[in-house]
């Protein structure tokens, strides 16, 4: 598909806190100023799992020792499509460093909604709590403004507190 992009997104949590990075120092962003979890782009040839264990060592420091594969979100802005493979993980080795493309923060789990975030983010934030089977979520954006979700094939209405 033209313009579509695959990346994968780690939620990396333990006693309480998710570590989570501000994104703050790259230049032409479109997640500037947002907090989200760790991740990035496929490198040819990479699986979901190999895609999201080296970027997350790549950004932290850190290699992860136990993860799961949660869900596939379908980000759909138009001419855009961008397809992320979401994990979440509980255990570590290493140590924290810091990251070129943002600040790393320690934040607790409850409060990660009240962050500047997507407000998709919000949605599969709350399925991760909820549910503990994989789903796909399609999320559908006009800039940046959330306007439909589809969760496993079914539409929903749009607003994360509904959802």
């Amino acid at each position: 598909m033209e313009g579509s992009l695959q990346t994968t997104l780690c939620y990396l949590s333990e006693q309480g806190k998710t570590l989570m990075l501000h994104r703050i120092k790259k230049k032409n962003d479109v997640n500037h100023d947002k907090w989200i979890g760790i991740g990035g782009k496929f490198e040819r040839g990479e699986s979901p799992e190999e895609c999201m264990l080296r970027e997350f060592r790549e950004e932290t420091g850190l290699r992860l020792t136990s993860w799961a594969y949660r869900g596939i979100i379908t980000f759909d802005s138009g001419d855009w499509c961008e397809y992320m493979h979401l994990f979440t993980a509980d255990a570590y080795e290493g140590t924290l460093r810091a990251c070129d493309e943002g600040t790393l923060e320690w934040v607790p789990t409850e409060k990660l909604t009240q962050l500047p975030i997507w407000e998709g983010d919000k949605v599969f934030l709350r399925l991760l709590e909820e549910r503990d089977t994989f789903f796909s979520l399609k999320l559908v954006y006009e800039g940046e403004r959330l306007v439909r979700a589809v969760l496993d094939g079914k539409e929903q209405l749009y607003a994360a507190t509904v959802l």
